[in-house]
């Protein structure tokens, strides 16, 4: 099989638009981002006009990390906001909010806000590249959806919003705190440990009980608890840890080269 590297641009933008399976579409959208060529930029941009969906989608995917480095960036963001005022189809709208995401660091606050009015959406798809457009943005209508989001009937986006919160900005308050520690008791276990891992960032102490709780069953899964434990910066948990690491013998829970990375962390704590 011939390596997508060696295709011509024609060949990739071809096969991504003829190709019925899925299985190489970000490899061939990847290729086109590293090719710096002219005629890539102007043919994606010209896709973003299309009135297929198809090929509107493959534009702004291309165009959402074109170059490395990358090109254009401001003209890219203009045609963006542009589409976002006239767009109806919730894969474009999704597909436009993810590429905003890629190239949020100097937003607007005007632009910020125009982009959380997309909370209101009842799609999934929506809401949830609409929290990757505003991710580690601090601006406040910005939080104020995360924590909207982070409230979602949906446990993805209850994920992802919470992810956020409380990994994404180093805001500290006392409505992000409040916000985490309503996610604390999640039925959803990765936003639950999202939450935690916030608060323990944050070094809210009222989060310590709850990181020894969770440190005596932890299992395979557990790695975020162990990042949290690392973030709360507390030397009580070394006779915790190396407790745990002799439980862990027994038991076999949990990668027991984990537990003592995190003790070897919490030991050069001064």
């Amino acid at each position: 099989m011939k390596k997508i590297t060696n295709y011509s641009n024609e060949k990739i933008f071809e096969r991504l638009l003829k190709n019925k399976s899925t299985r190489n579409y970000w490899n061939y959208i990847s290729e086109l981002r590293k090719r710096k060529s002219k005629d890539i930029f102007e043919k994606s941009f010209l896709f973003t006009k299309s009135e297929n969906i198809k090929e509107k989608i493959i534009g702004i995917n291309v165009l959402a990390q074109f170059g490395y480095p990358r090109l254009h960036k401001k003209i890219i963001l203009k045609r963006f906001f542009e589409l976002l005022k006239t767009e109806k189809d919730k894969k474009v709208l999704s597909s436009i909010l993810y590429a905003i995401g890629h190239n949020n660091e100097n937003l607007t606050v005007n632009q910020i806000n125009f982009i959380c009015s997309f909370k209101k959406n009842r799609s999934v798809l929506i809401k949830h590249s609409l929290i990757s457009a505003i991710l580690s943005k601090t601006e406040n209508l910005a939080i104020k959806t995360l924590i909207e989001l982070s409230n979602d009937k949906d446990s993805d986006i209850r994920d992802w919003a919470t992810f956020g919160l409380g990994t994404q900005i180093e805001i500290d308050n006392s409505e992000i705190r409040r916000a985490l520690w309503e996610r604390v008791n999640d039925n959803d276990e990765i936003t639950r440990e999202e939450a935690i891992f916030g608060l323990a960032k944050r070094k809210d102490i009222k989060i310590k009980e709850i990181l020894i709780k969770e440190l005596k069953k932890i299992d395979e899964f557990g790695s975020l608890i162990l990042e949290a434990i690392e973030e709360f910066q507390d030397k009580d948990f070394i006779k915790l840890i190396e407790k745990q690491i002799s439980v862990n013998r027994k038991l076999k829970t949990v990668n027991e080269e984990w537990l003592k990375n995190t003790l070897e962390k919490l030991k050069e704590i001064e």
